[in-house]
């Protein structure tokens, strides 16, 4: 009995923590999507410019799609924001006339959120 009752405790500890992190990653996710929205940056995909609303739009569409490829904001950078799933392209964002990889300019932008979410 009492196994039984420390099984059911961490299953809902585990659930907890599940819930949470999944929720962690997605208010993270958001707000790299509301970022790159509200940047006024150029995003570079395949070679075509698209502006900062057209890269939101396209992130999201790649978010719901591809949601089963990450399981956290690092890899929604590293396997979904970061290139065209198509042709392996890399994405690059250019903000103020400085160009980057879209990669870089993600990762930075999750750093600055993490530190102020502490």
């Amino acid at each position: 009995m009492r196994n039984r009752l420390l099984l059911a405790l961490l299953g809902l500890t585990l659930v907890g923590t599940v819930g949470a992190d999944e929720a962690s990653m997605n208010e993270e996710i958001d707000f790299l999507l509301d970022t790159v929205a509200s940047s006024g940056c150029t995003f570079i995909r395949n070679g075509s410019e698209h502006d900062a609303d057209a890269a939101r739009d396209h992130l999201a569409l790649k978010r719901r799609r591809g949601s089963r490829y990450f399981d956290s904001a690092d890899e929604f950078i590293e396997r979904i924001a970061s290139k065209s799933s198509w042709s392996g392209k890399p994405y690059r964002i250019r903000c103020e006339g400085e160009e980057m990889m879209a990669s870089q300019w993600f990762i930075d932008a999750l750093a600055r959120f993490r530190r102020g979410a502490d």
